[in-house]
Order: C-alpha cells, then sequence, then structure tokens
C-alpha cells in the first residue's frame, strides 16, 4: 500500500543520540537534506536551589512596579514541547515537568500542576515554592491564587507572547474581581533578562520537504481547503501560529523542538496569498523551489508581529474607504497568543476560533493512516527485540543494568528500523517506584538500576517519516505480587474495553473515557491523566484537538474516521509500582446490524504491535471475550512482527512465548 514511499525514501540509520545530554546527531534523509537534533536533558528528581533567580526577578518587578509576575510553560506557539532557550519556567522554578505555570510574587512563588507530576515536582521544588495541585478539592488553579495575590489595587504582568487571548481575558475579569489591577502585557521578558547569557541559544536547524507521496495530499489542496473556510466566514485572513500546524500545511518539517519535527515559523492565508514567516537560514534550495512551486511567499520571522499590524490597519483602511463601519474580523487560533490578538486590533478585529487546520490535520488521509500501520509494525519489531533483550540480561545473564542503559539500548533498536528519524518523546524506562511517578525521566548517575524483582514500565515512541509511534507496556521479570496482578489486569481490561468500543458518530472522546476506568472504579481506583491523546503523522506525539479523558476541550470535537489517538489507562501507588498499557488507534467506520437515526458507528483500530506481559495477568479477572480478544491480538502481532526474527532466535522465542493463547 505504500510501493512509492519505499522506493522514494532511503533506510535511515541513525548514530545514538542521548536525550539526557546536550550531544548533537544528523540524520541524512536525502542527498540535499538533513534533520539535526539537539536532545534536552532529562528530569533529574533533586531539588534546584531557585533562590538566587527569584532574587533577581524580583528585583526586577519592583524596578517595572509589578507585584505578581507569571511564568507559563509554553513558547509563543503554545508548544507543549518546548526549545531550551523558551525553558523558562524550567529555569525559574527548577520543576522539569512539560505542564504547569509558575506566578511569582514579591514574597511568595507558587507552582500549579497536574496529576501526572504531583510526585515529581514535589521532589523538584525547593522550599520558595508552594505546590498547586489542579484538580484536587480546595486548590486554587494557578489563576485563582495569581488574582488572590493582586487584591489591593497589584499589578499582574506576563509576557503577552506566552499567554493565549482568551486566557489573558478570563485572567484579567479575574484580577479586576479580586480588587487587583488591571493585567499588563510586558513586551521584554523578564525571566530573559534573568537568564541573560546563559539562556540557550534559539534552534536553527534547516527544514525539510514533505513529498506529497509521504503527505498524502498537497500543499496547495490544504491551502484550498483553507480558503474555503475563510470564505465561509468573509473573513480576509488566517494566522498561523501553532508550529505543527505551520509544518502540516507546508508539508515541511524540522527539528528546532526537541522530539517534535517542526520548525519556528509563523504563517498567513488571505483569499489572495500564502505567507511564511521564517528565518531564511533555515531553508535549503529543495525547500525554496518547494515554496516558490507552490506560491507561497517568505518574510522574516521577526516580521511577523510588525505584519500582522499591517495588514490589520490595511483592512481597516479599505473598511473605512468602503463605507463598512465594522472592520473585517482575522481569524486566529484560539491557542493563539494575546500578543497577536493586540496585534491585530484586540478583541474587535479578530475571532479567536478553534483552529480549521488542526481539525484536518488530526483526520489522517488514506496515505497517513497506511504509514501509521508500517511504522507500528516496524515500531513494535524494535520493542519486542528490546523486552526479548532485556529480560535475557537480567535473568539469564544476571547484568546490572540501570534506567537509562536500558532506554539507549532502546533506542539503538529503533534506529536501526526503515525510516528512523529520533524519539518522539524522552524515553519513561522505570523500575519499581518509579514507575509510580507517570511522566519519570531517568536521569545518568541518579537513576535507578532495574530490578527483576520489580515491575519495569517503558513508555517510548519514535518518530518515523510515514508515522509517529507511542506505546507503553509494563513488564514483571520475576514474580509480582497479587496486588500488582490485579492492578495490571484491570488496566487491561480498560485497554481492551476501550479498544472494542462501538459509538455513534457524534461521540466525543469525553464520553468514551468511563469505558476505559470503569474497572479500576469498581475497586476504588483511578489514575490522574488522561485515557487518550491525539497523535500527529511524523509530527507531535501530542496532538489535538480530539482526546479522551474529563478535560471539557474533549466535549467539543466528536471522533471522526481518520483520528488516530492512544489508549492508555493505568494506576499508580507512589512509592511502590505502577501500571500503564498504551496501543495507539485509529477510528473506522464499522458495519452494525441496525444503523439507529440513520448515523454511521464507529470503532477502533489497533495498529501497536507489541505483546502484554503474560506474566503479570490474573487471568482469572479476565472474561472469555477478553481472552479471545487478547489471543487474537497476539496472533496478529506474531503474523506481522516474525519476519524480523528470523535470524534471531532469542527474540524469536521470546515473542513465541508472550503471544501464546491464554485459556
Amino acid at each position: 500500500m505504500f510501493p512509492r514511499l519505499a522506493a522514494s525514501l532511503p533506510r535511515l540509520t541513525l548514530p545514538r543520540h542521548q536525550f539526557r545530554a546536550p550531544v548533537a546527531s544528523t540524520t541524512r534523509l536525502s542527498a540535499t537534506a538533513t534533520v539535526t537534533t539537539t536532545p534536552i536533558a532529562a528530569m533529574a528528581m533533586a531539588k534546584v536551589d531557585t533562590s538566587s533567580q527569584l532574587f533577581k526577578l524580583r528585583s526586577l518587578m519592583e524596578e517595572r512596579k509589578v507585584h505578581v509576575y507569571i511564568i507559563p510553560s509554553e513558547d509563543s506557539h503554545s508548544s507543549e514541547y518546548i526549545a531550551d532557550c523558551d525553558a523558562r519556567r524550567e529555569f525559574i522554578s527548577g520543576f522539569t515537568g512539560s505542564a504547569g505555570c509558575a506566578v511569582v510574587t514579591l514574597q511568595a512563588a507558587a507552582l500549579a500542576t497536574d496529576g501526572r507530576y504531583f510526585n515529581q515536582a514535589s521532589k523538584q521544588l525547593d522550599d520558595n515554592w508552594t505546590l498547586l495541585k489542579q484538580g484536587l478539592q480546595d486548590v486554587p488553579t494557578w489563576q485563582e491564587w495569581a488574582a488572590e495575590q493582586s487584591a489591593g489595587g497589584k499589578t499582574v504582568a506576563v509576557d503577552p507572547t506566552l499567554l493565549a487571548g482568551p486566557a489573558a481575558k478570563k485572567l484579567a475579569e479575574q484580577i479586576r474581581k479580586a480588587g487587583g489591577s488591571d493585567l499588563l502585557p510586558l513586551d521584554d521578558n523578564l525571566v530573559d533578562a534573568v537568564w541573560a547569557d546563559r539562556r540557550p541559544s534559539r534552534p536553527s536547524q534547516t527544514a525539510i520537504v514533505l513529498s506529497d507521496d509521504v503527505a498524502g495530499k498537497s500543499v496547495q489542496s490544504k491551502i484550498a481547503d483553507l480558503r474555503q473556510e475563510l470564505a465561509k466566514k468573509n473573513c480576509p485572513g488566517f494566522f498561523v501560529s501553532m508550529l505543527d500546524e505551520v509544518a502540516w500545511l507546508f508539508n515541511l518539517r524540522g527539528s528546532d523542538i526537541p522530539y517534535n519535527p517542526v520548525f519556528f515559523s509563523y504563517a498567513t492565508v488571505t483569499p489572495q496569498s500564502a505567507t511564511l514567516y521564517i528565518d531564511e537560514s533555515k531553508l535549503s534550495e529543495a525547500c525554496t523551489a518547494h515554496l516558490a512551486s507552490n506560491h507561497i511567499h517568505v518574510k522574516p520571522y521577526d516580521a511577523f508581529f510588525s505584519e500582522a499590524r499591517s495588514l490589520h490597519a490595511e483592512v481597516a483602511e479599505k473598511n473605512k474607504a468602503s463605507g463598512t463601519t465594522t472592520p473585517g474580523a482575522f481569524l486566529i487560533s484560539n491557542k493563539g497568543s494575546w500578543a497577536l490578538q493586540r496585534a491585530l486590533g484586540g478583541e474587535g478585529s479578530v475571532e479567536e476560533i478553534r483552529s480549521p487546520i488542526g481539525d484536518a490535520k488530526a483526520i489522517k488521509n488514506e496515505t497517513e493512516m497506511a504509514g501509521m500501520r508500517a511504522c507500528h509494525v516496524r515500531d513494535g519489531a524494535a520493542l519486542i527485540e528490546f523486552f526479548a533483550w532485556l529480560e535475557d540480561q537480567l535473568v539469564a545473564n544476571k547484568a546490572v543494568l540501570d534506567e537509562v542503559q536500558a532506554a539507549d539500548k532502546l533506542e539503538e533498536l529503533r534506529s536501526k528500523k526503515q525510516h528512523f528519524v529520533g524519539l518522539s518523546f524522552p524515553t519513561i524506562s522505570s523500575t519499581g517506584p518509579n514507575a509510580a511517578v507517570i511522566h519519570y525521566g531517568p536521569e545518568k548517575g541518579s537513576c535507578a538500576t532495574i530490578d527483576p524483582a520489580s515491575v519495569y514500565l517503558c513508555d517510548s515512541g519514535a518518530q518515523f517519516l510515514d508515522g509517529t509511534t507511542d506505546t507503553t507496556r509494563t513488564l514483571h521479570f520475576g514474580k509480582p505480587t497479587d496486588a500488582e496482578k490485579k492492578a495490571y489486569t484491570l488496566v487491561l481490561k480498560g485497554v481492551i474495553g476501550l479498544d472494542t468500543a462501538v459509538f455513534p458518530k457524534g461521540t466525543t472522546g469525553f464520553a468514551l473515557d468511563s469505558l476505559a476506568r470503569q474497572h479500576l472504579w469498581k475497586t476504588g481506583l483511578d489514575y490522574r491523566h488522561g485515557t487518550g491523546h491525539g497523535v500527529g503523522s511524523y509530527l507531535n506525539v501530542h496532538e489535538g484537538p480530539i482526546g479522551i479523558g474529563t478535560r471539557v476541550q474533549y466535549t467539543e470535537v466528536p471522533l471522526a474516521p481518520g483520528n488516530v489517538l492512544s489508549n492508555e489507562p493505568g494506576y499508580y501507588e507512589d512509592g511502590s509500582f505502577g501500571i500503564r498499557i498504551e496501543n495507539i488507534m485509529m477510528v473506522r467506520e464499522v458495519e452494525t446490524e441496525h444503523c439507529f437515526g440513520d448515523k454511521p458507528f464507529l470503532g477502533f483500530e489497533h495498529v501497536t504491535m507489541v505483546p502484554y506481559c503474560q506474566n503479570l495477568m490474573e487471568t482469572s479477572l479476565l472474561t472469555a471475550e477478553e481472552k479471545e480478544w487478547v489471543n487474537v491480538y497476539n496472533a496478529e502481532i506474531l503474523d506481522k512482527t516474525r519476519g524480523f526474527f528470523e535470524n534471531d532466535p532469542l527474540t524469536m522465542t521470546w515473542l513465541t512465548r508472550e503471544t501464546q493463547p491464554i485459556a
């Protein structure tokens, strides 16, 4: 199903790059283009003394007459993963998790994060900080905490490029209700001033072209679809600020953000033109030719906000000349920055919407879906070989291996697979109590030695030219406890319950979440993270707008054929063990006996090809239907991956054992 991809792309073999240290590696993609990744350090679980940077920040705040200063996690593109130069919240707080917000006053400091990071944040924050555990009863949100600190007419400030427009509006209202002054946008970032010459430089790697054979849809076709949306709303243009949306729209990829094949850029699309704002040093001859052939103008990255102001003024002037009283409303994403909203004239001149590019990107075309199936087979083979090797080393050879060594070995095996580009996120390689830290990241020199008598949890993924992977498996190489087996089996039942779901068109991920939690709930257990996230196609491993969980945004967009999501329930006992199982699934239309309301019915197709740990299964808790599901899945895995191990008896023996039918 993918003949042209196989013929046109070389087999990629990469030198290992370790994300725990700033060691660069280069991936050859073609005769003329390379992607270079500079991995960032994985988080250390030690406290960081933040007294010095907080003292300097507060001195600047006093100079600027700022009483409360907000430091979000995101960059100016609302990125989840960020370049080292944008890790302001990590620098000021010492907390390295991907989600959270820091708020600093002249006397106090608070760090807010969600349940994935409670354990990690409590270990990393020093005594200067108060941890706000978001989602727990009676714990204020960071917005509420910031508003409380503003009482008495105090000024709250933020870099407007780092806060979305709707979020800024809501926060300003909370501040005024609490008796504070209005929210102040500071164009110069105070944390950057504290960071000064120690701040890492902005990445400047060259972008690459993703051919239509791989992307499955041309640039002109994507732009034409977007212009149809503009026409429906009779608006003068759409401003694109999300990095993955720019990359997808123009069929380009980059390496400016670790693990995400994107590049620093903005874009505008009007009924007459399309413009990419990017440093020209990032454009190879192939990229320049590609953009020119698709009639894409190129302007400097730093010109974006001034161009936005100019375009707003131009449209306003035209409307005035024609007698139109209301200027045309530009479209921006509801994740677009407050700074962009202000550049376009403020609320009255812009309409903040869920991005039509994000919606289109989330529905994969047939080429992308075929690529997802293919890359998950190759990725599954790498994981199978890794788990067989790890068990052999720990049990048969009595080797002493730490969590980092295991992660490095897995990356080495993945790097040998066709079309491999790099990891899609830092590998979570965790043993025993570390497996209970939901987003744990081992660091060389301070990580644990893998204990074969304890649970081992591995959550990992890769970027391939034909897709993005994300798989979690929990294993035990010794004799698990009854509690571990029960927890594992309840989680597995949740995976099966969601995988086998059939639901009418129009159903959201919010509505399906309980299917994965139901068996844990019956025993009074649960987990503090979402059940599923959208996955990009050789793009960000976490991709909106769809997902499965209890977040309000998961009620907004129904699941549709072509969506790709994770299925990853879990259970965690702090200080003891953690269980998580994760598959990637694609939404597809299914045949049903009836068709109530003339609505199509949908279901899932799983593409992850890695067996579950039979040693951790308490089969007495599985129904006959669930056992049959496991057996059919195992047979599929064996059929699709055994060809990789024709000359590897060790892995073949492990695979045969782990895919044998369960009774």
